[in-house]
């Protein structure tokens, strides 16, 4: 048969319709979620140069501001410790040795004023109530830096409740010390346990608790950034590794980016190690020269206090508490309890002031700790001879030699508590220049590390995408 052909304006057969092609399929039989899509993606992409250079910048702009984060982290918290050390923990130390030096003294210018009789001196009477006023405006200032629920605020609240109790004890004794009853000596014997038994050793308790907190932020201040000094060993590897790449594929001996990124994270680096080596230094010295010595010279100064005490006490109770202790060859012996807790203090005293001469790093420090020890060995020999007195039944020449107006062991007191006052001051300016270099030498890293790495970031990610560019 002949093909028929196709006659003009015929309609041309439909096409025929085909069936979509099947999707591919999972090889596990699920479907691929976009994340994993985007994870091929970029592992495609990083197939290329382009996509590697890509991955290379971010990674570093990456790794420099996380080494300028790290930094200005790290640095922040330790110039945070450094302020407080200057500003805070030691100045609450000292301020918690006052109040210990304050009640110490106010309860032995109380028992020197009963000693007085009832012509009570108008300087001992200024001088407990100049003590007492310190005291309680301390505590106003200690309770005004402590923390609601911590142990220190508890401290002082029972501090600042026993105040008024102490003073009205002290009050009856002069009262009926006035008008000859014997019955005030008891009162202020009543008066001192309260100070000795339940006073000081609350205010030692805050005075340590200060100590903690001071040493606490000493150990916050001091160590090493060593998170931040690994990630900037580690952002500069990065960089040279990616420069040395570039050397390979191109000739080309500097990337201006990535130099820049490089000099800016050695910079940081630098600073950042230098820095704080620098105020761990000066902080470190501060301890060693300035708070170990004041540490020192206020347990020194607390003892000369608790000394004199129990000297004017002894007076006071005349004998009427004892304690036996053993001597050398295990026999009993019966001693004044006052007078035996005095030469307790007196030891404490000289080993103190045999420390405190130790630490001392100039005749500054060692000038007034020599004229303590001086006064300190005077003190002895002038209170051997009032003991003397008083067991050989002369009260009045005992009491003149205690707290006569001349050639008395309160003048050896007063001695040792000036002496003591001079080197503390001399040791707190000590404390303040060297802990305020070490706080210097931390001023501006944090910010300026954060500057520096961002514009390390940006110098990065500028160098890399110069090397993009040449595969447009």
């Amino acid at each position: 048969m002949t093909a028929v052909p196709p006659q003009p304006g015929a309609p041309s057969p439909a096409p025929r319709e085909t069936a979509p092609a099947p999707a591919p399929e999972d090889p596990a039989g699920e479907r691929r979620t976009a994340f994993m899509e985007g994870v091929d993606r970029l592992r495609a992409a990083a197939t290329t140069e382009p996509g590697r250079l890509r991955v290379i910048g971010a990674a570093l702009a990456l790794l420099v501001v996380l080494f300028g984060a790290v930094t200005a982290w790290q640095t922040a918290d330790r110039s945070a410790a450094a302020d407080d050390v200057l500003n805070k923990s030691q100045p609450l130390s000292s301020a918690a040795a006052d109040i210990y030096r304050s009640l110490a003294d106010a309860n032995t210018a109380a028992s020197s004023g009963f000693l007085a009789g009832g012509q009570e001196t108008p300087e001992s009477r200024t001088r407990y109530e100049k003590d007492i006023d310190k005291a309680a405006a301390g505590l106003v200032k200690a309770a005004s830096n402590s923390d609601p629920d911590s142990p220190a605020a508890q401290t002082v609240t029972d501090l600042n409740r026993m105040l008024p109790e102490y003073k009205g004890l002290v009050e009856r004794a002069r009262t009926y010390n006035r008008q000859g009853f014997p019955v005030g000596g008891a009162y202020l014997r009543y008066a001192n346990e309260k100070m000795q038994q339940d006073m000081l050793p609350a205010a030692e308790k805050l005075y340590t608790s200060e100590n903690q907190r001071l040493r606490a932020d000493y150990s916050d201040a001091t160590p090493y950034p060593w998170a931040a000094i690994g990630l900037g060993v580690l952002a500069l590897a990065g960089l040279a590794w990616a420069q040395h790449r570039n050397y390979r594929r191109t000739n080309r001996v500097l990337n201006h980016g990535l130099v820049a990124a490089t000099a800016t994270t050695t910079v940081v680096l630098l600073w950042l190690v230098v820095g704080h080596t620098v105020a761990r230094a000066g902080l470190e010295d501060s301890y060693d020269h300035g708070v170990r010595s004041l540490n020192v010279l206020h347990d020194a100064r607390i003892a000369s206090l608790k000394a004199r005490g129990n000297e004017n006490l002894t007076l006071v109770a005349r004998g009427a508490q004892t304690v036996t202790k053993k001597n050398a060859r295990g026999e009993d012996v019966t001693y004044d309890a006052y007078d035996y807790d005095f030469g307790k203090d007196m030891k404490t005293l000289d080993k103190g002031l045999a420390e405190a001469a130790r630490l001392a790093d100039d005749n500054a420090g060692k000038a007034p700790v020599a004229v303590a020890e001086s006064s300190m060995r005077e003190w002895k020999k002038r209170h051997a001879a009032a003991r003397e007195e008083d067991d050989n039944g002369d009260y009045e020449a005992a009491l003149q030699r205690v707290i006569g107006a001349k050639g008395a062991t309160g003048e050896c007191f007063d001695n040792v508590d000036d002496s003591l006052d001079t080197a503390l001051g001399h040791e707190e300016r000590e404390f303040e220049q060297a802990a305020g270099d070490g706080l210097d030498a931390m001023t501006g890293l944090s910010v300026g590390a954060a500057v520096l790495a961002v514009l390390g970031a940006a110098g990065a990610v500028l160098g890399i995408g110069r090397r993009l560019s040449e595969y447009r």
